[in-house]
């Protein structure tokens, strides 16, 4: 691996070759001519740098040993947004044009610590210490994110967070304490933000320093074994699509990832989203709430949240904050699997899909686009583009609920979501969609056409649950049984008439809290 570093002090030129990944570690822009492209962060840092502050634990991005922290421009490129991901499964070319910040770069020039890290031995935050730099990863992107946290807070930062030690009560309090330490001047890395709502002059050189690391050109990657594009526009990414029909689509790598690390897939030719322009556009018009297909979890749930806060929960428990920042809503619909906690949600709110083909695009129904499992309508050459949400009508009452094992960061053994409309006592619409029963996620229209119509009552329900036998065939698995999952499906359509008609409390996620 060509690797080659420059000071922040002397900068190279800003045109960057197109088969070179840029980007800022320890100070310095580093430059690395043709990386294996389905090499991780993680062995970039551990096996290439000797930097073993970063762990290994899962190498799937459960356990949260590896969590490293990404700096890259703000939406205005005035400013720097850092967000904490997994870097097991994060692949080293998707870092072109960032920076990256591990546990070692906190430590201040005189060798002693950064807030965080004091905080975590003041208040005996680390025991064996094998998850620690973990922790400190997470609640350092808490810190530059949130200046005033509260436990909810706190509780979600850390909820890819695993320790089999501390019983986490030290490093919660950490948490609450780490923005009483002494911070030293300018140096962004130590001041929360938001505390003034001014860019520093250290954040301004960063900002220079990453502006000259961004390419205008598609970065083009081969090592001799796998090939990988990162196009900037969304009509160079159709182009290569259709060029390379077989090639990998990838956008955030949380599954992606998987397949690399676990199931040890060679991956030939990569195409990565993450950089195309209009694929990370998000707003929200009169009718809708239209997202870029690379636009991450995180972004994406704020403004579906904002329309429909009945899926708060959902989306909290939906993965660890370290996930929802690298992984994409237009990746958890387009691979097609059975357990994509989104899908039920989206289809009850008739989400529609924008399919692209060259210069052509269609529109697709969500709840049309699976076929079986992880087989969806995309044809040959043909990716996700964009995610459109209606808006929420005045008249419709919304829920969803998870089912799993664990509470936080679990698959789902059943996921059912709800969207009813009524005329006074009778059902003038309902759309019911379930995850995680059987190879694809769907509506269950045998239950709606028994409920539509009817009176929403006790009776109704129960013709409902008898109709979702016609509508879903459950699968015995190591998350549950087939017949656990057919009285879950009943019992949650039970439910939901209980809180649609005021008779029960929707919310469980401040148990404990």
């Amino acid at each position: 691996m060509n690797a080659d570093r420059h000071s922040q002090g002397a900068l190279p030129d800003t045109i960057c070759p197109p088969d070179t990944i840029r980007f800022v570690l320890d100070g310095e822009l580093v430059e690395i001519r043709n990386p294996d492209p389905t090499r991780t962060v993680l062995q970039y840092l551990r096996e290439d740098l000797r930097k073993i502050g970063t762990k290994e634990g899962c190498a799937e991005g459960d356990c949260g040993a590896c969590t490293v922290a990404i700096a890259e421009l703000d939406q205005s490129d005035s400013r720097l947004r850092v967000r904490a991901i997994n870097s097991c499964i994060q692949f080293l070319p998707t870092l072109d044009g960032k920076e990256l910040i591990t546990v070692e770069n906190l430590r201040r020039d005189d060798g002693s610590l950064h807030p965080v890290q004091e905080a975590m031995v003041d208040y005996h935050g680390s025991q064996c210490g094998f998850c620690t730099p973990g922790f400190i990863m997470s609640l350092f992107a808490l810190y530059k994110n949130n200046a005033e946290p509260g436990r909810r807070e706190i509780d979600d930062a850390l909820a890819g967070n695993l320790c089999r030690c501390t019983g986490y009560r030290p490093i919660i309090e950490a948490a609450q304490e780490m923005y009483g330490y002494r911070v030293v001047k300018d140096s962004w890395l130590e001041e929360p933000f938001a505390a003034n709502g001014k860019c520093g002059a250290d954040e301004k050189k960063k900002v220079e320093v990453l502006k000259s690391a961004t390419r205008s050109a598609m970065l083009s990657v081969d090592d001799g074994k796998r090939r990988f594009f990162s196009p900037r526009s969304v009509d160079e990414l159709a182009s290569l699509v259709e060029t390379c029909p077989d090639a990998v689509i990838l956008a955030g790598g949380t599954d992606v990832g998987l397949w690399v690390t676990k199931q040890h897939r060679e991956l030939s030719t990569v195409v990565y989203t993450g950089n195309v322009e209009q694929l990370r556009e998000l707003s929200v018009t009169k009718t809708h709430i239209d997202i870029g297909a690379a636009v991450s979890l995180s972004d994406a749930m704020l403004p579906i949240i904002e329309h429909y806060p009945e899926f708060e929960e959902l989306f909290l428990r939906f993965a660890s904050p370290p996930i929802r920042n690298a992984g994409t809503l237009g990746g958890n619909i387009a691979n097609g699997s059975p357990i994509g906690d989104s899908m039920p949600a989206l289809m009850v709110v008739d989400t529609t899909l924008v399919l692209r083909r060259g210069d052509q695009a269609r529109e697709v129904s969500l709840s049309d686009f699976y076929l079986d499992y992880q087989k969806t309508v995309l044809e040959p050459g043909e990716f996700l583009e964009r995610i459109l949400v209606p808006l929420r009508p005045s008249d419709t009452q919304v829920q969803c609920y998870k089912v799993s094992k664990r509470f936080d960061q679990d698959i789902s053994a059943v996921c059912g979501a709800y969207s009813l409309r009524r005329n006074g006592a009778g059902i003038t619409d309902i759309r019911i969609a379930y995850g995680g029963l059987a190879t694809v996620p769907k509506r269950a229209v045998h239950c709606e056409a028994a409920l539509t119509g009817r009176e929403w009552n006790e009776d109704t329900v129960r013709a409902g649950i008898e109709a979702l036998d016609r509508d879903f065939s459950p699968i015995t698995d190591m998350r549950s049984t087939a017949e656990y999952r057919r009285t879950i499906c009943g019992n949650l359509l039970q439910r939901f008439y209980l809180d649609s008609s005021g008779n029960a409390s929707s919310r469980v996620y401040d148990y404990g809290r």
